[in-house]
């Protein structure tokens, strides 16, 4: 469905991507604390892209087609945390990229000038003294949620000024209060895996969300802005690592359906199906592999690619990108982003190319264009893998200085692997308590 238009190399681990909305523009952590913006070529050069290092680029990425156009831009690269980059999240208007790291900091960045406009220190509330953000969202202008490793979800007002630390007029950096304004245990077993807005009612007076879906553990979560959690499924004896939000649904008076969903990935391979409004068990399952990898990100296909029908594209934990035909509920394709590495991030740009990211690298796809000996429907053709069922139940750290220091600490922070117990995402939840190996560089 989709072809390779380059791959670009990464100096460290991929550990969070988020594709800009509105823009040809993709933000990445690292393993390593860095955090860079990356600005794409416009559509119609996209096909010149090739692997070539521009002459002016000497860090991770810039690559210039072979007759001068197609440029894959670093707009800004810079060490953001001490330790790593775990989550990123664009504003609601997208001109600021929140990143959190495992030194427990959520950082504010123009997205022009990567400059820190803002920090937030996380509230620790485990005995070591930190709590590492895992989830970042945007739910307004005023509003971040940050879903961290001991289960909490804050929520803090983007408006309220920390009242012991005044603007600092140097660096003119906005220090938001570290005391969020409200604070929800909606998973008391587990990091947060995932987190997934509903979209606001017609009726909606500011027309942002004001509910939201969260994983953990093995439950799903209902929280509201005004009243908390709302509801909390029953135990799904499976971690549960990613989740969806899907509308346009065809809906089903005899089956009350409403034509929106919720799906959840596990990590056994299978994404499961809720309906809205009935949050205590699953509705359908798709097996998306029979190998049991884990669906580590989902996201929906832009309406017009691969055909007719909603879609979403699924990153699983073997390196493979697998495409869903949803009402079908059945796989349709798919591509491998790498052979060893798990897909951590995937998304489409404002131009419906496809980036994938995973281990050292990440991939930029186009809509694969059928040759004219091909039928039309070849795109089309399914792959057998699974099908319907009812379910059976800132800029100081840019110093020399700063770098040091950081580079100093992370070389004795150690990140737990992508496969674990309970099959982790890859850097996501707490440490380790003494009783594994880790092997530093492998």
């Amino acid at each position: 469905m989709f072809d390779t238009i380059c791959s670009l190399p990464l100096t460290a681990d991929l550990f969070a991507q988020v594709v800009h909305p509105n823009e040809p523009i993709v933000s990445v952590g690292l393993s390593s604390g860095h955090v860079a913006t990356l600005r794409l070529p416009p559509v119609n050069e996209q096909e010149s892209v090739d692997l070539a290092p521009s002459a002016s680029s000497s860090s991770i990425l810039g690559r210039r087609g072979s007759n001068g156009t197609g440029v894959i831009d670093t707009a800004w690269r810079t060490r953001r945390h001490k330790g790593s980059c775990r989550t990123l999240a664009y504003s609601i208007d997208g001109a600021q990229l929140y990143s959190a790291g495992s030194d427990g900091l959520v950082k504010a960045a123009d997205l022009e000038t990567g400059k820190v406009t803002g920090k937030i220190g996380v509230p620790a509330t485990r005995s070591d003294g930190l709590d590492a953000p895992s989830v970042l969202h945007a739910l307004s202008p005023q509003t971040l949620i940050v879903g961290t490793d001991a289960g909490a979800l804050h929520l803090f007002d983007l408006r309220d000024p920390a009242p012991s630390i005044p603007l600092n007029d140097v660096a003119k950096t906005a220090f938001i209060s570290s005391r969020p304004s409200q604070t929800h245990y909606p998973h008391t077993d587990d990091y947060i895996s995932s987190l997934s807005p509903i979209p606001p009612s017609s009726a909606s007076t500011s027309g942002f969300s004001k509910q939201w879906l969260s994983t953990g553990g093995t439950t799903l979560a209902l929280t509201d802005l005004r009243r908390g959690v709302l509801v909390k499924s029953e135990d799904q004896e499976e971690i549960l690592m990613s989740s969806l939000y899907i509308t346009g649904l065809p809906a089903k008076k005899s089956t009350g359906s409403s034509g929106e969903k919720a799906l959840v990935g596990g990590g056994d391979g299978v994404i499961t199906l809720w309906e809205k409004g009935q949050w205590d068990d699953q509705d359908e399952r798709i097996t998306v592999s029979r190998e049991k990898e884990t669906v580590d990100v989902m996201v929906p296909v832009p309406e017009g690619l691969g055909g007719v029908g909603k879609k979403v594209a699924v990153g699983l934990g073997d390196g493979k990108v697998r495409f869903v035909r949803l009402g079908q509920n059945q796989v349709v394709g798919e591509c491998q982003h790498d052979e060893l590495e798990g897909v951590v991030g995937l998304g489409f740009d404002a131009s419906g190319r496809m980036i994938s990211g995973g281990g050292q690298v990440l991939k930029v796809w186009r809509e694969h264009v059928a040759g004219e000996a091909e039928e039309a429907d070849d795109d089309e053709e399914e792959i057998a893998i699974g099908a319907k069922r009812v379910a059976d139940s800132e800029d100081e750290d840019d110093s020399d200085e700063a770098e040091a220091e950081a580079e100093a600490e992370d070389s004795s922070e150690e990140e737990k692997p992508r496969k674990r117990r309970k099959k982790r995402k890859r850097g996501k939840g707490p440490a380790a308590a003494g009783n594994g190996l880790s092997f530093a560089g492998l």
